[in-house]
């Protein structure tokens, strides 16, 4: 979601090639802290709670790398960013890597000079609508005013679809999600149109959120994802191995419950090459032996952090479906680990 169309491509890309020169796996090490760009507030996903302390399934990536990197799941200084300003915090070094509901695009990954390390949510675009409109279908939404967050590939994707089954709307300029909120329970807008898991997010907020209904048209691909600068090959191997960490422990059954009693070795290669028991994976990496231990330790595997904060048990609930492990039907999927 808020998927900003960002160009002044070459300047960005001179600040980035500057930026990655300097080698930000040596950077985070000698600060002894992470600099995460997450989303300005996204519950579930990436959101302060009470007492300031960020929570979320992308903010559980961000503590994941603080840990393989640095040992510490809290050494990670959170930076909120929009969908304006994410893309110039990440190329000129404010943060060391974006963990924020951000699209995977040609354009962001070879123009803008970004490296996408893996998908940690397959997403779609969707619309939201007050029930008492009794409207079923996005089709059935001719001559409606629509939320939508500026400056994003969100405005093109709605465009194409409601040009192409020969509708029109009104837009109601947003930046950030809190004010989309407040002017969609406002009735300044009939719908809001983000990706899906934005739109379940944001609803479960509401005071009423039975009085909402997501529509079943979903009208883009949204692979979200992880992305750092390009040129620094060497941190996009840690951040993107953190990831596969995460996914492959929940492949192999390896838990934040068990990973202390399987960490001392098990009949799996691969489960002893992960939590570094056999092989030398962490020193190939540039990180302790036990860096993938420590980042499956600061929030669980893949599954237990898409369970604990957006799962279906939670207020958001969202079923697995495409981020279900390929071994279940989805779309999860990590190389091998050796």
């Amino acid at each position: 979601m808020k998927k900003s169309v960002f160009y002044g491509t070459l300047a960005m890309a001179g600040i980035a090639a500057g930026v990655a020169a300097a080698g930000t796996l040596d950077d985070v090490k000698a600060r002894g802290k992470l600099n995460c760009g997450v989303t300005t507030g996204l519950v579930g996903f990436a959101a302060p709670d009470a007492n300031g302390e960020w929570d979320g399934f992308d903010v559980g990536v961000c503590r994941a790398v603080a840990a393989a990197v640095l040992g510490d799941p809290k050494a990670v200084e959170f930076v909120p960013t929009t969908g304006k300003t994410r893309f110039t915090a990440l190329a000129s070094g404010e943060i060391d890597m974006l963990a924020r509901n951000t699209t995977w695009t040609f354009s962001r990954d070879v123009d803008l000079k970004f490296t996408f390390v893996g998908v940690n949510y397959y997403d779609g675009q969707g619309f939201m609508v007050p029930k008492e409109l009794g409207v079923s279908s996005a089709k059935e939404l001719d001559g409606a005013t629509v939320c939508i967050q500026t400056g994003t590939t969100t405005e093109l994707n709605l465009a194409d679809f409601f040009r192409s089954n020969n509708i029109s709307y009104e837009p109601v300029p947003i930046e950030t999600n809190a004010e989309a909120q407040q002017q969609y329970l406002a009735s300044a807008c009939d719908v809001y149109t983000t990706d899906a898991s934005g739109l379940a997010a944001t609803r479960a907020t509401f005071e009423d959120p039975g009085a909402h209904v997501l529509l079943p048209e979903i009208i883009s691909k949204e692979p979200l994802g992880p992305l750092v600068r390009h040129g620094d090959n060497e941190w996009g191997d840690v951040v993107r191995w953190t990831l596969n960490a995460l996914v492959t422990a929940e492949e192999l059954g390896v838990t934040s419950a068990n990973i202390g009693e399987m960490s001392a070795g098990t009949d799996n290669p691969e489960v002893n090459r992960l939590l570094g028991t056999e092989g030398n994976l962490g020193e190939m990496l540039g990180v302790s032996a036990d860096w993938a231990k420590n980042a499956i330790m600061a929030g669980g595997n893949y599954g237990e952090l898409f369970e604990g904060n957006i799962g279906e048990s939670t207020p958001i609930g969202l079923a697995r479906g495409l981020n279900a492990q390929w071994t279940e039907g989805g779309l999860i999927y990590s190389p091998p680990f050796r």
